[in-house]
């Protein structure tokens, strides 16, 4: 495969479009690298390498063997290298070698997806397939997908379990007593894609994590935490966080590369079609997507094409597909989606043809971003920035495995963040990976863990004190959920914990989505995010196909559904309070006040807007929901009025000048943090009654928040000066979706003054750069 390999698959991509107006903003040729050998460790037996040089590895990686070396002498280490860097090898030595020589211990292997999981119970097996000595380990997955029966053996005679996050919550800890066997002996504790666990998210599992090492530790082991990461910032802060321990990182990527040809991407406007107040609407990414996978598949490009939503999965696949009947009937069966939410089976089937090479073209969402071992692959299209650098690189490395040539295409979304990187390449292709964010110490998640560790083993004086959780311990006493007694602190009678805690971020239980017409259960929602999305009249997706909502019972936990293909979707109108509790910090920049705080946010859904496809609003449907209330931090900024007048901002321009500079701002904190604009939340206000004064608020869509606040307060000058320029130099005159206009918008997008938005920002970044520099 020639060197200029990705540069002809754009070639083919771009043919048919108007060469005086290219989609593509830039272009960038990243050059190969060479390997790096290292030795096999001395302590490693002779039939561990014969195993490996079986299949074909004969020399490990510099990376490889050192991090294999921490872990080995009792360590924590976190590997962060690039994707297809060999992580696995870096466990994998250390844990064979102990196991084999130790008949009796064991190794538990963490991964945040079923797939990854899998795939790495796979590639074990792989290897002990090349030595019969190898089978005593028995290798065995342990999660939602395993039988009852198979769990118990796993159980009785595994040395090496592969599970998840949730699964080691709810099926491990909860019931550890059942597990001393297996946790008395156990030696390391894998964490596998570690990156992936930030905010909400994150802090559930370095709860679990701690909890786990706690009762290992309670059995009489003492296990090495091996964790392996895409490339981060400061991965051993990462890792210690999780953990609460110090641990060693090994940075220095040693493994080959090939040649990848990168191509920023924004999809042309749509003629004559118009969306929200006039604004300009563009071709969407996932249709220009699902496009250009088609080409690279005619190509005979094997493509990766991540996508956003699982909708959208569903959506490009079926688009390339349909393109493929047309232009090449012969190769439309070859495309195919991939997403979580599909049963085991059909996973497995899918990971295997496309393992297989008999899909050439899959659409999927991040669930094959993460470590799955999938070799070959020409070309990775990414529908819409993933949300991190880290993330947008992970899944530009599936392409271009070893020393092959490759191409890789971001298409921006009608998205600010997007639309601003394809223009501002630097922010993308030069910016230093983001540290993953995330707050063990939130209150609202660190007490129901503390429940659980309670109800695992009692919490005594000289840990609670140690671990700084003497407040919280002290709260759950005196709520009645924790009593104390001469040993430490017991739960309540009768309280089970366990089952309170979703690992995944959920908020405040689950609302079941059940198609009335059959009476099956399509899936669940949590009751914080359910009435914007399944309430009364809310067009739902479910593999691909389309369902109307006919009510929601809060009080049942029933969302009640009807199959039905409306030509419109529709998105909820609320509105929005914000109160402020205390001051956590604040920043003092002339006329301009930033604040880190915690707020509690009340919301109601007041109704939707029906939307067609091209943006165009069909009606608007008033509802009678209740209302909520979220508990969290918040990023609070204040501008003096007088400050405002000076820089010719109205009283009546004011409103849709601040509403307009909150969307963008939104918009662009993941620029800063890592998070997504879906996780997060604002209002603006040219009065509020809690500063007196014009204020924005950005915060945190969970409760107690998730650690993207306290980024952005921290970044605050970097996120309103990306901000000032996205909004400033986007083409359109009123504001649209690629600047001021939100998707997630309670107010239907209005009233917004891109104008003002610009003024505004350009004044707050003014006066954060000078006390910034001062």
């Amino acid at each position: 495969m020639s060197g200029s390999y990705g540069e002809e698959l754009l070639r083919a991509a771009l043919a048919g479009t108007d060469p005086n107006a290219s989609p593509v903003t830039h272009t960038e040729v990243i050059p190969a690298a060479q390997a790096r050998y290292g030795q096999w460790p001395r302590w490693l037996d002779p039939a561990i390498v014969a195993a490996y040089a079986e299949l074909g590895l004969h020399r490990p990686w510099q990376h490889q063997v050192v991090a294999a070396e921490h872990a080995f002498a009792g360590r924590h280490v976190v590997i962060a290298t690039g994707t297809a860097s060999g992580k696995s090898l870096a466990y994998q030595l250390p844990v064979l070698q102990t196991l084999l020589s130790d008949h009796g211990t064991t190794a538990l292997y963490l991964a945040p997806t079923k797939a990854l999981g899998a795939d790495q119970l796979r590639s074990l097996s792989t290897i002990l397939a090349a030595n019969p000595d190898f089978a005593r380990l028995a290798p065995c997955t342990y999660d939602g997908d395993t039988d009852a029966q198979l769990r118990q053996w796993a159980r009785a005679n595994s040395r090496i379990v592969f599970t998840n996050p949730d699964m080691c919550h709810i099926g491990i800890l909860s019931g550890h007593h059942r597990w001393q066997q297996f946790l008395r002996q156990l030696r390391f504790i894998v964490v596998d894609e570690c990156h992936h666990y930030r905010g909400v998210f994150g802090a559930h599992t370095a709860l679990v994590l701690r909890r786990l090492l706690r009762v290992a530790r309670a059995a009489g082991a003492d296990p090495v935490v091996v964790a392996a990461s895409a490339t981060t910032a400061d991965p051993a802060r990462t890792l210690s966080r999780l953990i609460g321990e110090p641990a060693n990182e090994v940075t220095d990527d040693a493994s080959p590369t090939g040649e990848r040809t990168v191509a920023l991407w924004e999809p042309d406007f749509l003629p004559e079609v118009t969306g929200e107040n006039g604004a300009p609407v563009r071709r969407s990414a996932g249709a220009e997507a699902g496009r250009i996978l088609a080409d690279f598949v005619i190509e005979g490009a094997r493509t990766l094409c991540f996508v956003r939503s699982r909708r959208g999965a569903e959506i490009t696949a079926r688009t390339a597909a349909g393109l493929l009947g047309s232009a090449a009937p012969e190769l439309a069966g070859r495309v195919a989606a991939y997403r979580a939410g599909y049963l085991a089976d059909d996973r497995r089937r899918l990971e295997r043809a496309i393992a297989d090479g008999e899909l050439l073209g899959v659409a999927t969402t991040n669930a094959l971003e993460l470590g799955v071992d999938i070799s070959g692959l020409d070309a990775v299209i990414i529908a819409g920035y993933p949300g991190t650098v880290a993330s947008f690189w992970q899944q530009a490395g599936r392409a271009g495995r070893r020393s092959a040539a490759s191409a890789v295409v971001l298409i921006a979304r009608d998205d600010p963040l997007d639309t601003y990187l394809v223009h501002h390449p630097e922010a993308l292709l030069r910016k230093p990976v983001e540290a993953t964010v995330f707050d063990p110490t939130n209150p609202y998640v660190l007490k129901p863990h503390l429940l659980c560790a309670a109800a695992e083993l009692p919490l005594k004086p000289d840990e609670v004190d140690r671990l700084g959780v003497a407040e919280a311990v002290n709260e759950l006493t005196d709520e009645g959920l924790l009593r104390r007694r001469k040993a430490g602190w017991y739960p309540a009678v009768g309280l089970e914990p366990h089952a309170d805690i979703d690992i995944r971020g959920g908020i405040g239980g689950q609302i079941l989505i059940v198609d009335t017409s059959t009476s099956r259960l399509l899936g669940t929602v949590d009751t914080g995010r359910a009435l914007s999305s399944v309430h009364p009249g809310a067009v739902h997706i479910h593999q691909g196909a389309s369902y109307v909502v006919d009510d929601l019972d809060l009080g049942d936990g029933l969302a009640l559904v009807h199959p039905e293909e409306p030509d419109w979707t529709t998105s909820p109108r609320e509105t929005t309070e914000i109160a402020v509790v205390t001051v956590v910090r604040k920043a003092e920049h002339g006329q301009l006040h930033v604040a880190l705080v915690e707020v509690t946010v009340t919301s109601q859904v007041v109704g939707y807007l029906r939307k067609l496809p091209g943006g165009e609003i069909v009606d608007s449907v008033e509802l009678d929901l209740p209302p909520q209330t979220l508990p969290t931090r918040a990023v609070q900024f204040t501008l003096t009025p007088e400050s405002l007048a000076a820089a010719g901002i109205s009283d009546a321009n004011l409103p849709g000048a601040l509403h307009a500079a909150e969307h963008a701002m939104i918009g662009m904190l993941p620029l800063v943090a890592t998070c997504d604009r879906w996780d997060i939340g604002g209002l603006s206000t040219n009065l509020h009654a809690d500063t007196g004064l014009p204020t924005i608020y950005v915060y945190d869509g969970y409760p107690g928040g998730a650690g993207f606040a306290d980024r952005g307060f921290e970044a605050f000058a970097e996120w309103v000066a990306a901000t000032h320029e996205a909004v400033s130099s986007c083409g359109c005159e009123k504001g649209c979706p690629s600047c001021v206009q939100s998707p997630k918008c309670g107010n239907g997008n209005e009233p917004l003054d891109k104008a003002g938005a610009v003024t505004i920002l350009d004044v707050i970044g003014r006066a954060a750069d000078v006390s910034g520099r001062n």
